[in-house]
C-alpha cells in the first residue's frame, strides 16, 4: 500500500472566493474602463463604484472590500488623508493609489497614509490586477515605472509633508 501524500507537498487549494474590489474613480470613463479591465479576470470582483471621497467612504466601511482602488484626485477632500483615516476605520481594507501623476512624491505620500500599492493611471491596463492581487495578499505594488524613482527619492530622505 502507497502511503498518503504529506501535507508538506500537498498542492495549496485556490480560493474559490473572488478578490472584493471598490473602485473609486473621479472620472466616469475611467471607473467604466477600469471596471471592464477587473471584470475580465477570474478571481476579481468590483461590488462598488464611487466618484467622490463620501461615497468611498461609505462603500468601504459599509462594505468592507478587500482591496480598494482609490483615484488620488478625488473630489470632496483629500485622497490621502482618506487613506489614512480608512486605515484606522477599516484596516482589512488595502488600498491601492491610482494616479495620472508620475512624479514620486504621490507615490510617497500615499504609502506614507497607509496605501500599499501606487499604479499609474496609464499603466493600468497591464498592472492593475497584478496589483490587485499583491494587495489581497498584504503585499507592496509599485508600477515599475515609478519603482527606481521612488527608491532614489526615499534614499534622498523622503518627501516634505502637504
Amino acid at each position: 500500500m502507497m502511503p498518503a501524500p504529506s501535507p508538506a507537498v500537498t498542492a495549496p487549494v485556490a480560493s474559490a472566493l473572488p478578490i472584493r474590489v471598490v473602485l473609486a474613480d473621479s472620472h466616469a470613463p475611467m471607473r467604466r474602463s477600469l471596471r471592464t479591465l477587473l471584470d475580465g479576470e477570474d478571481d476579481v470582483e468590483v461590488i462598488a463604484e464611487a466618484g467622490d471621497l463620501a461615497s468611498v467612504v461609505r462603500h468601504v466601511e459599509g462594505d468592507r472590500p478587500q482591496v480598494l482602488l482609490l483615484d488620488l484626485s478625488m473630489p470632496g477632500g483629500s485622497s490621502v488623508e482618506a487613506i489614512g483615516q480608512l486605515r484606522e476605520r477599516v484596516p482589512e481594507t488595502q488600498i491601492v493609489a491610482l494616479t495620472m501623476e508620475d512624479d514620486p512624491v504621490f507615490a510617497q505620500r500615499a504609502f506614507a497614509a497607509g496605501a500599499v500599492g501606487f499604479v499609474m493611471t496609464e499603466l493600468s491596463d497591464a498592472e492593475l490586477p497584478q496589483a490587485v492581487r499583491a494587495a489581497a495578499r498584504g503585499e507592496e505594488y509599485i508600477s515599475p515605472q515609478m519603482a527606481p524613482r521612488l527608491d532614489a527619492m526615499r534614499l534622498r530622505g523622503g518627501v516634505p509633508a502637504g
